[in-house]
Parts: C-alpha cells; structure tokens; sequence
C-alpha cells in the first residue's frame, strides 16, 4: 500500500490501513534535503518524512518502504550521502532506489523553463554509493527495471530484507499481475490468463469509496 507522501500520512490513516490488514506500506521522501524537496514541488519537510516513518513504527508497521530518487536538481553526491545517512537511520525494510525519469505529467516536466538552470545529474557512482548504503542496512537487491528518458541511462533498483521483498514489483516487472485501480483518472490492467495476454479495463468507474470501487460496464 502506498502510504505515499509524507505530508498525506496521518494516524487516522494508519491505523484504517492496520485495521484491514494492510502489512506493507510505502512512505516515499525522494530525498532528505528540505531545499530540494522546495524545489520539486513536494509539499513535506523532511521532519515530516520522520515523524510519519516513526508514526508507521509505532503502530506496528514492520514491513516499511522508502522511496528515493537519484539525479534531483542541485543535488551533489554528498547531499546523496547525507540523505542515505539518515534514511540509514530510521531502517526500513524495504528501499526503492530511482532514477530520475522526466514523466510527461511532472513538474519538472511541465515547467521546463523554470529548471532549465539547474543541473541534474545521476551517475554509476551514485547508483553504487546507494547499493552500499543498503548492504549496510542489510538490504539485498531483488529486483531493477529500466523507464525512458532516465538520468544517466540508468535504473531503477528495489532492496529488501529477509523475507520482506515486494512480490507485486516482481510480478509486475513480468507482466503477471493483475492491477486494479481506484481513483480519479483511473487506469487498470487485467491479465488473461486463459490466453496469457494483457488488455486493458473497458469498465469505468461511476463510484470511488474508499478502496472499494463500484463499475459500471459499456
């Protein structure tokens, strides 16, 4: 479960995710710099990325991931240490390393010319200064795929725990799971399996509560 953005995270939340018996959730910082969580729009500090994680630890969450991306604006290779330091700190048990990927629908995207200034960049020192980082957390890799338009022409690596791998990211990246989606603007896949193929949803969705969705069919 996407526990998602720092600043979304309360203990209402949590605790409705602990009463379901959702045992893995994801609380994504990006990075562990305030000044560029400014200046990529995020609305959470990195105070708020803490006391969330601790919030999760407290309730009971033992399954935790964090996400992190490589090649931020102005971000140096010591500002990727530092923010390795202190994820470090709070040991999760699952860490998502990315690399920058400019989707259409980003902000860095979308406003190109307010970042035309600003440097990014991500290379293989990077990337193996994070494959460090979580060998010391006693995370192994398990799983890496690749999106366009990546910095560096790099990758996207999953680290995990004993026993505390994603297998939806694994399943994923294969093509061999099913996604239903819940939301505005809503997008859902569905495997075939008697044909092994994927086609896309033709329901639309009419009503949206909470994790439970009611379809209309064409």
């Amino acid at each position: 479960m996407e526990a998602g953005r720092p600043d979304s995270i309360t203990r209402e939340k949590l605790e409705t995710l602990k009463k379901w018996d959702i045992t893995r959730i994801s609380i994504n910082p990006q990075t562990m710099k305030d000044e560029t969580l400014k200046i990529i729009g995020r609305r959470h500090t990195v105070a708020q990325t803490v006391e969330s994680f601790q919030l999760a630890r407290e309730l009971g969450f033992d399954d935790i991931n964090m996400d992190l991306i490589m090649g931020l604006p102005e971000e140096s290779l010591e500002d990727v240490r530092d923010t390795l330091e202190q994820v470090k700190a709070l040991k999760p048990d699952n860490l998502t390393v990315h690399s920058l990927a400019l989707k259409r629908a980003a902000r860095l995207n979308m406003f190109k010319e307010d970042y035309k200034d600003y440097k990014m960049v991500n290379t293989t020192e990077h990337m193996n200064l994070t494959a460090e980082y979580a060998k010391e957390m006693g995370l192994e890799p398990y799983y890496l795929y690749r999106q366009k338009s990546m910095a560096g022409n790099l990758e996207n690596v999953g680290y995990a725990s004993p026993g505390k791998a994603g297998i939806y990211n694994i399943l994923i990246m294969e093509e061999k799971q099913t996604i239903v989606a819940c939301g505005r603007g809503f997008n859902e896949t569905c495997l075939d399996r008697t044909r092994s193929e994927w086609h896309s949803s033709d329901r639309k969705m009419r009503e949206c509560q909470g994790c439970r969705a009611v379809y209309r069919e064409n």
